[in-house]
């Protein structure tokens, strides 16, 4: 039990936030398996309040790419607050999103405020908490298959929902572009909190 705990801890701490991504392709049933284990996570009442649109068509990658630079230049530009923009600066991050279209595959998460049964509206119950699970589950998923991730969240997002048709009851959530690194990719240097600082036994 500890040493499986250990291959596993071990395997996370290498996950690393990755912008620079080779657009090589991805097996299908890669992201297949890595979906049906985010779709494995717990939620509310079971109701599995996600959706996950898989983004490959070159012009579609386009579109959202547009569409969320505009967003971020906005951002970058004043409606982030200044603290905001200090605590983004070690990442040396800007409104260019260019790895929108070199990632092979956008992932992008929709959670169901609600569903729809016979025209019946159904209440979620915990939805971001249940969305962010599954989440966490595909980044580990992923990781584990060898694939680089970002989790990325153009701030406002309604894009997402009037580029990709989604029905009014699904929101995005998170944009996650999934690919491998490319082959000059660079990260920042950035550290962790220790198990002193994240742990409390009590």
């Amino acid at each position: 039990m500890i040493a499986r705990a250990k291959v596993f801890a071990e395997r996370m701490t290498t996950r690393r936030s990755v912008r620079m991504f080779s657009a090589d392709p991805i097996p299908r049933e890669v992201l297949e398996l890595a979906l049906h284990a985010a779709g494995s996570a717990p939620s509310g009442a079971n109701f599995q309040p996600w959706k996950f649109v898989v983004v490959q068509d070159p012009e579609l990658k386009r579109e959202i790419r547009v569409a969320a630079e505009e967003e971020e230049k906005v951002n970058y530009s004043g409606r982030m607050p200044e603290d905001w923009l200090r605590a983004l600066a070690p990442l040396q991050t800007d409104w260019r999103k260019e790895f929108l279209e070199i990632a092979p595959a956008l992932i992008v998460v929709f959670k169901q405020e609600y569903g729809v049964n016979d025209g019946r509206k159904i209440h979620h119950y915990y939805v971001n908490e249940s969305v962010g699970i599954a989440c966490g589950f595909l980044l580990a998923a992923l990781h584990e298959a060898g694939l680089a991730a970002l989790t990325h969240t153009p701030s406002p997002m309604g894009f997402l929902r009037e580029i990709l048709g989604r029905p009014e009851n699904e929101k995005p959530f998170l944009l996650i572009p999934v690919g491998f690194p490319a082959d000059d990719c660079v990260v920042p240097d950035i550290m962790r909190k220790s198990n002193d600082e994240i742990m409390i036994w009590r």
